[in-house]
C-alpha cells in the first residue's frame, strides 16, 4: 500500500467485495477490456483529433512504456496539470498501468498550490501543457521545480523547450511486461475542495473509483450512444468519474473535450458532435440558460444536463427543461466520496428541489447536531458518511484526519443537510454558512435561493460580516441581470415572499463577477475581505 494511505477496515472491505462494489480490476485493465469489446468505436474527440477505443488503449500502452523509460515506476506520484486536452486520458491510463499515481491539479493553480502539492505528494514528475489561455506553464514549472527538488522530470504537452515532450515518450515501444498494480491500492490523488487553506489530497483506489464511475454511469443512463462533453476542468471528480469521462468510457460512449465552458465553445461542439450529456456547476448553468435564449446553435441533441458542485436554486432548476430542452439531474457529491443523484424517473418536484439520494445501498449517511447527536427526521444536521467509495483519511494528513473523521470512521462533510422520507437530500449550506445575527440563525442557502428568484438578480452569494452589536450582519453580493436592485427593492421582494425580517440582507453589494477558489467555488472569505477594505 502507498505509505500515507488510510485503508478501509478489513470487515468493511470484505463486505464491499462480497456485495460487488469492488471487483478487483484496475482502471488500466478496465480500458483494456473496453478496447477488446469495442475496438473500432469512437472513444475520444479533441477538436479534429479522433481516437477509437483500440487507439486509446494503444496510446496508453506507448505512454506507459515511455514513462517507464525515463524511470517512473509503481508508487511514484506524478503531478498532472493539464487543461481539457485529449492527452489527459491516455496519460492517466498509462500511469494506472505503471502503478504510478497521478495527482490531479487544476489549470488555475499557481506556484503556492503547486509547490505545496509537489511537496505533500512527494511527486517525482510534473506534467503540463506548454501554454493555455495565454499562460506559459513552462515558466511555472521552472519555479515549482526550484522549490520542490524531488521533481525529477517535467513533461510537456506541446513545445517542451528544455523539458521532455510527451510526444517523444509516446514513441516508446508498447507491450511492457509490467506487474499488475493491486486494485486495492491508490490509483489517483484528487484535491479537496475546501474554501480555506491549501488543498488536501484525497486517495482513491482502483476498486472504489471504478465503482464510482460505473455506478454513476448507470444512474445517469449512459449507453454506447452517449456523447459526453467535458466542459468543467477534467481534473475535477465531477467531469472525470461522476460519471464523466471514465463513466462514459465504461458505457461505451464517446468523450468530447471542450477547451473552455463558454457557451460559444460548448454550444458549437454540442451541435457539431451531437452531444447528449454534460455537467456544469450552477454559475455556468445560469450562464448557459441565458446564452441559450439567443444562440443560433442547435442544442437539440442534448438529453441530460447534470448540475452539481453547489446547490442549484429551484428557480434556476425549473428553467433547464424549457430553455435547454433536456432533462436535469442534480448531483450532490464530494471528491472525498459520497455521491447523490436525482434519478431519471424521479417526480419533477424532487428533481427541482433536492440534490438527489445516495448512489450506493451501503452509503451510510447520518445527520448530526453540533454535539454529534443525530437530529430528528426532517431536521437539518451536518452530514457524516462512510461507504464503499468514501475515503477513510486524507493522504499524509494524520493530524487533520483526527478532526475530519469520527471514531467509527464517518467523514465529517461540514455540509448542512436535511433528509426527506424518500431518502433525497436537500443541501441547506455549510456549517460555517449560517450567519448568527443577534442569536438568530440565518441559513444562507435559503435566503440565496429566494434572492435568485428576483428578476434583476443573475446570481447571489451571502456572507456574514462582523458587527459589534449583533455579532454578525448579512451582506448579499449580487451579480445583476440588467439594472441592479436596490436594497429596498430586494428586501421588499423578500418580505412579500414571507421571509422573516432577521433573514433580510443588511447590505447589498453589486459585483460583475465573484472571486473563486482554485476549485471554482465562490470564495466567500474574499467577498468579506472586499467589504472590510
Amino acid at each position: 500500500m502507498l505509505p500515507g494511505f488510510v485503508e478501509w477496515p478489513g470487515d468493511l472491505a470484505a463486505r464491499y467485495r462480497e456485495r460487488g462494489y469492488w471487483r478487483g480490476r484496475t482502471l488500466g485493465a478496465s480500458l483494456r477490456a473496453w478496447a477488446k469489446e469495442r475496438p473500432d468505436a469512437e472513444a475520444v474527440v479533441d477538436g479534429n483529433r479522433r481516437w477509437t477505443y483500440a487507439e486509446l488503449d494503444a496510446h496508453a500502452d506507448r505512454s506507459a512504456a515511455g514513462l517507464h523509460g525515463i524511470g517512473l515506476a509503481r508508487g511514484d506520484r506524478v503531478l498532472v496539470q493539464l487543461p481539457n486536452v485529449g492527452e489527459f486520458l491516455p496519460l492517466c491510463f498509462a500511469l494506472f498501468r505503471l502503478g504510478a499515481v497521478p495527482v490531479l491539479a487544476l489549470p488555475a493553480h499557481r506556484e503556492t498550490e503547486l509547490v505545496h502539492l509537489a511537496r505533500l505528494s512527494g511527486a517525482a514528475a510534473y506534467v503540463i501543457a506548454d501554454t493555455h489561455l495565454g499562460f506559459d506553464y513552462r515558466a511555472l514549472a521552472r519555479t515549482v521545480r526550484a522549490q520542490a527538488p524531488g521533481l525529477r522530470h517535467v513533461v510537456v504537452v506541446g513545445e517542451a523547450e528544455e523539458f521532455t515532450a510527451l510526444s517523444e515518450l509516446d514513441g516508446g515501444e508498447a507491450g511492457l511486461d509490467l506487474p499488475e498494480p493491486d486494485p486495492a491500492d491508490v490509483a489517483l490523488l484528487l484535491l479537496s475542495g475546501g474554501t480555506t487553506g491549501l488543498p488536501k489530497l484525497i486517495p482513491r483506489t482502483h476498486d472504489d473509483y471504478a465503482y464510482n464511475a460505473r455506478a454513476s454511469s448507470e444512474v445517469a443512463g449512459l449507453s454506447a450512444g452517449s456523447r459526453y462533453l467535458v466542459v468543467l476542468p477534467i481534473a475535477h471528480n465531477f467531469p472525470l468519474a461522476c460519471p464523466g469521462a471514465f463513466g462514459t468510457l465504461h458505457a461505451g460512449g464517446t468523450v468530447v473535450f471542450c477547451p473552455t465552458p463558454s457557451p460559444e465553445d460548448a454550444f458549437a461542439r454540442i451541435e457539431r458532435e451531437r452531444i447528449t450529456v454534460t455537467a456544469l456547476v450552477p454559475p455556468l448553468a445560469l450562464l448557459w440558460l441565458e446564452a441559450a435564449e439567443w444562440t443560433a446553435d442547435d442544442l437539440s441533441s442534448l438529453e441530460l444536463l447534470q448540475v452539481g458542485g453547489s446547490r442549484l436554486k429551484a428557480e434556476a432548476a425549473a428553467r433547464v427543461r424549457p430553455v435547454l430542452g433536456c432533462r436535469l439531474q442534480q448531483v450532490y457529491g464530494m471528491a472525498e466520496g459520497l455521491l447523490n443523484f436525482t434519478r431519471l424517473d424521479d417526480p419533477e418536484e424532487l428533481v427541482l428541489d433536492t440534490q438527489g439520494r445516495p448512489l450506493a445501498e451501503d452509503d451510510e449517511v447520518r445527520l448530526v447536531d453540533g454535539d454529534d447527536i443525530e437530529v430528528a427526521p426532517g431536521e437539518v444536521g451536518e452530514l457524516q458518511v462512510r461507504g464503499p467509495y468514501t475515503l477513510r483519511g486524507y493522504y499524509r494528513a494524520e493530524e487533520h484526519n483526527r478532526g475530519a473523521f469520527t471514531a467509527d470512521g464517518f467523514y465529517r462533510s461540514g455540509d448542512l443537510v436535511r433528509r426527506l422520507p424518500s431518502g433525497h437530500l436537500v443541501v441547506e449550506g455549510r456549517v460555517k454558512d449560517v450567519i448568527n445575527r443577534g442569536g438568530e440563525k440565518v441559513p444562507v442557502e435559503e435566503v440565496e435561493n429566494l434572492v435568485l428568484g428576483h428578476p434583476s438578480v443573475h446570481d447571489v452569494a451571502i456572507v456574514g460580516l462582523p458587527d459589534e452589536a449583533l455579532g454578525e450582519r448579512s451582506c448579499a453580493f449580487v451579480i445583476a441581470r440588467g439594472t441592479p436592485p436596490t436594497r429596498a427593492e430586494l428586501t421588499g421582494y423578500l418580505t412579500d415572499l414571507g421571509l422573516a425580517a432577521f433573514k433580510l440582507p443588511d447590505r447589498i453589494e453589486v459585483l460583475d463577477v465573484f472571486p473563486r477558489t482554485g476549485l471554482g467555488k465562490v470564495d466567500k472569505r474574499a467577498l468579506a475581505a472586499l467589504v472590510s477594505r
